[in-house]
């Protein structure tokens, strides 16, 4: 069921300790071990208005972060006007299927409609399957399989 008293907005300097919060919650998901400097570089990024970084927070109840999603646009050969990626998105397990993620994934269709992107795309590990049925629902899965540089 839809959670229909969720503001999403820009995260904002004093989100800092919450996001960390969600940040590393995001980071354990995935067994990752990041760096402390890079989670602060990140952190800065995210509030640099002149990076591409861009940063929105799911407020339920008054500035409550419930979730984050972190998006930006870049340049692409096969576009006028660039690609969004959407980058990072999280919600505390004890929200999840409030319909928290729908509607992060949502703002960011919107910022990257107002930024003139004109694709909006992710990725997820193929074993995250309770994500991948949000996704389905709101996105198309493509036949494009990821390599990386051993």
């Amino acid at each position: 069921m839809a959670d229909h008293a969720v503001e999403v907005r820009a995260l904002r300097g004093d989100d800092r300790e919450r996001w960390g919060t969600l940040w590393q919650g995001y980071l354990d998901f995935y067994k990752y071990a990041l760096p402390p400097d890079i989670t602060e570089l990140t952190w800065r990024r995210l509030m640099d208005p002149a990076h591409p970084f861009q940063g929105l927070a799911a407020c339920a109840g008054p500035d409550r972060i419930e979730g984050i999603v972190h998006f930006h646009v870049h340049a692409s050969t096969w576009a006028r006007y660039g690609y969004c990626y959407l980058e990072d998105l999280f919600v505390d397990p004890a929200r999840r299927g409030s319909g928290l993620g729908r509607t992060l994934i949502a703002a960011v269709y919107q910022a990257a409609d107002e930024l003139g992107a004109e694709r909006v795309y992710w990725h997820t590990e193929n074993s995250n399957e309770r994500a991948q049925q949000l996704y389905r629902q709101v996105a198309e899965l493509t036949p494009f399989v990821q390599y990386r540089r051993r």
